[in-house]
């Protein structure tokens, strides 16, 4: 099953997933970086031509991003099928590379050209700008209780959701059990005391051939590392009432666990500057025992016996990492349809949010695709039926147990605050942190610090 695995992930995605880390001011979308643009693929800033007016038709134009070479195949049977469904609304689907989508989004609205759905990473901009629809102005009671609950509440700002979440992905715990049996070590390790064990024991076996545990806190996605382990101390970016605690006991106590694992050269040679994807490429090629890593980030040549499992966790419960794109709804004044009759436009956008998150429709596109979905009903049918789905491409058959190991783990998952507007210098600030505390400094003193400076 995991060669399996490996091959329909590879294939399935054109994109070596890099979302919740990177720099910039735009994070990359839900673990993936850009992908190239099919010939014939709208990219550039050129609105779609507006459908002609047909009596009482709604017209809603949607741009949905480009998850890999064949995302543009599925969406115009989509698109016949939902206008043979619903005749008096006229859907213009546009698929935009990750490459071009800020700039064409940014130019269209600046031309009052938006479209009226949009699938991107952010939101918190455009509320800013007033920009948005509510989610609850268009979102059925049905749709919003087979949404995964953290999955909805990721989309709030400021009390109020202003997306749906369109796909997922998460990190958890890769460990080679042949690594581990030979070591001595019969099951994934569940807390941080078990961790120690592990790495020790793999370290006992086999010397400097093996490492034990992967670790990345370098400037590329450190801030994922002040997650795993901070919130599986029962600490985080914010406290309880949503304010920013950096310099918590508990997160003095994860810096801490993480320099340990330093010091007793459990970790690879240079956490400070080794990004994941050469930690993946050494699990991959069976020289690391285990490292905390995306759902899809096993190659398709990998001969690694590999186990997913929850994040190791000091509270009791595991806390996983989610990643999450949206689907967002513009302001009728600043979209290119120009509908005269906005509650008629809004009646539209939840049919069409309806007929894509049905059952098998959106299961469909998530095995398509190669994702996490984000309802409960497509959870549970992908993990007892996804061969019953092609994957975009390749026409092999969805992998059940892939999606039921993951989609339990998503239902663990906590998100970045990265709605909020401090969040960029927050993020930058708990890499700094960490570096200078695996260095030597004092992880109280340096947390007051930038708790100071990046988050007041």
């Amino acid at each position: 099953m995991k060669k399996v695995l490996a091959l329909m992930l590879a294939m399935a995605m054109a994109l070596s997933l890099a979302a919740c880390g990177g720099g910039g001011d735009n994070p990359p979308p839900a673990d993936n970086p850009p992908a190239t643009t099919p010939a014939g693929t709208p990219s550039d800033s050129t609105p779609p031509s507006d459908p002609a007016p047909s009596g009482d038709k709604i017209n809603l134009n949607v741009i949905i991003s480009q998850y890999g070479n064949y995302t543009q195949e599925w969406w115009p049977t989509f698109e016949k099928d939902f206008e043979d469904t619903y005749s008096n609304i006229d859907l213009n689907i546009e698929i935009v590379s990750w490459n071009d989508l800020y700039t064409v989004v940014s130019t269209r609205i600046g031309t009052d050209q938006a479209p009226d759905i949009l699938n991107i990473d952010t939101f918190a901009d455009y509320v800013a700008d007033d920009l948005l629809v509510p989610a609850e102005e268009y979102t059925s009671d049905e749709l919003k209780a087979k949404l995964i609950p953290s999955f909805w509440s990721a989309n709030e700002l400021d009390g109020t959701v202003w997306a749906l979440p369109i796909l997922a992905s998460c990190r958890a715990l890769f460990c080679n059990m042949d690594l581990l049996n030979e070591a001595g070590v019969t099951a994934p390790p569940k807390t941080w005391d078990e961790v120690d064990a592990a790495c020790q024991a793999i370290k006992d076996k086999f010397g400097g051939s093996i490492v034990p545990w992967g670790l990345d806190i370098s400037q590329d996605e450190g801030q994922a590392a002040f997650s795993y382990y901070t919130w599986n101390n029962g600490g985080g970016f914010v406290d309880e009432k949503g304010d920013w605690a950096l310099n918590s006991e508990a997160n003095v106590e994860a810096m801490n666990y993480i320099k340990s694992l330093i010091d007793n050269g459990y970790c690879n040679a240079n956490p400070y500057t080794d990004t994941r994807y050469p930690l993946q490429d050494a699990f991959n090629a069976g020289s690391q025992a285990m490292m905390i890593g995306a759902c899809n980030m096993m190659s398709a040549d990998s001969e690694v016996n590999y186990v997913v499992a929850d994040l190791p966790t000091q509270t009791g419960t595991p806390v996983a990492m989610g990643v999450c794109d949206r689907l967002m709804v513009f302001d009728s004044s600043v979209t290119a349809s120009k509908n005269s009759d906005e509650a008629a436009r809004l009646d539209a956008v939840s049919k069409f949010f309806d007929f894509f998150y049905d059952t098998n429709r959106y299961s469909e596109y998530m095995v398509f695709e190669g994702f996490l979905p984000v309802t409960t009903d497509s959870s549970e049918l992908l993990s007892k039926s996804a061969d019953q789905f092609a994957v975009g491409g390749t026409g092999a058959p969805g992998d059940s147990e892939y999606f039921a190991n993951f989609s339990s783990i998503l239902l663990s998952c906590d998100f970045y605050p990265s709605s909020r507007s401090e969040w960029i210098d927050v993020k930058q600030g708990v890499i700094e942190a960490e570096q200078r505390i695996c260095q030597g400094e004092d992880a109280q003193a340096v947390l007051d610090e930038i708790q100071a400076r990046v988050a007041g």
